[in-house]
């Protein structure tokens, strides 16, 4: 299973972490400059939820944005017999 949202396709971002030097020229300085970058990923708020899929209930992943929509129909969860 993908780690995707399953409502709006939403997955990860590809980004980077700057490592920055220097003195600001506020304090006097030349300015920062940029000393290197490594890649890193953005991940989305997923959660895994039980909703109803074509009348089937399946676990998958939901970003927390949709959630907050209610654009899916959630799994009413199974009730036991009361033993006689």
């Amino acid at each position: 299973m993908l780690k995707k949202c399953v409502i709006c396709k939403k997955g990860a971002l590809q980004g980077k972490v700057l490592a920055r030097k220097g003195q600001y020229k506020a304090k006097g300085g030349t300015g920062s400059k940029i000393a290197r970058w490594s890649k890193r990923k953005f991940l989305p708020n997923l959660q895994r939820v039980s909703i109803l899929v074509e009348g089937t209930p399946k676990k998958v992943f939901i970003c927390a944005k949709c959630i907050k929509k209610g654009d899916f129909k959630k799994n009413t969860p199974r009730k036991l017999k009361a033993a006689i």
